[in-house]
C-alpha cells in the first residue's frame, strides 16, 4: 500500500525521479515525532484510500518516518510489521506535491528497506507510473494483482527482498 496508501492503501507519492543515488541514509529522513502528528495527518489527505486508524496506531508506536524541508515535514512513510512473519509492509507513503521528484520518497523507502528484517511489501495502483518506476528502481517486483482493491480499480502488490 505504498503506492496507494503507503503510498499503501491509496497513496500517491509520485516521487518519480530521484536526485541521484545516495551512498548513505538520506539526511532529510528521520523518525516521526509526536509533534509531527498534525502535519502527517494533513499529508494523509493525498492518499487514494487513507487509513486514519492505522496512522494513529503507527504514530502511537513510533513507526512513522518523515522527510523534512526547512524543518517542516513534507512527506512520510508508515511501515507496519507483521507479527507472524518477518519483514514489513509499507502501508502509507506520501510526499507533498511541491516536494515530489526530489528523491524524498526514495529516501523514505531506502530507510524502510534498511530497517526491515525481511522482505518489504507495498501496494500500488497500476496506473501510478511514477510510483511503479520508483519501486522498480529499488528492486521491487510485482507479485500479485488484487482486483478491485481500490474504489477506482485494482492494486498491485510489490515485494523487495
Amino acid at each position: 500500500m505504498a503506492g496507494e496508501n503507503a503510498a499503501g492503501p491509496g497513496g500517491d507519492e509520485r516521487d518519480g525521479g530521484d536526485d541521484g543515488d545516495r551512498d548513505g541514509p538520506d539526511p532529510r529522513v528521520r523518525p516521526g515525532r509526536t509533534a509531527d502528528a498534525d502535519r502527517i495527518r494533513e499529508l494523509q489527505s493525498h492518499l487514494r484510500q487513507p487509513s486514519p486508524d492505522l496512522l494513529e496506531y503507527g504514530l502511537a508506536v513510533g513507526a512513522a518516518r518523515v522527510t523534512v524541508a526547512d524543518g517542516r515535514v513534507v512527506g512520510y512513510l508508515l511501515p507496519v510489521d507483521a507479527p507472524n512473519r518477518p519483514g514489513v509492509h509499507l502501508a502509507e507513503l506520501v510526499v507533498a506535491p511541491g516536494f515530489r521528484r526530489e528523491g524524498r520518497a526514495s529516501g523514505l523507502l531506502r530507510a524502510a528497506i534498511a530497517d526491515a528484517d525481511g522482505p518489504v511489501t507495498l501496494q500500488a495502483h497500476p496506473d501510478n507510473d511514477a510510483a511503479l518506476a520508483l519501486y522498480d528502481s529499488l528492486g521491487f517486483e510485482v507479485v500479485e494483482r488484487r482486483p478491485d482493491a481500490y474504489a477506482d480499480g485494482d492494486a498491485l502488490v510489490l515485494r523487495q527482498g
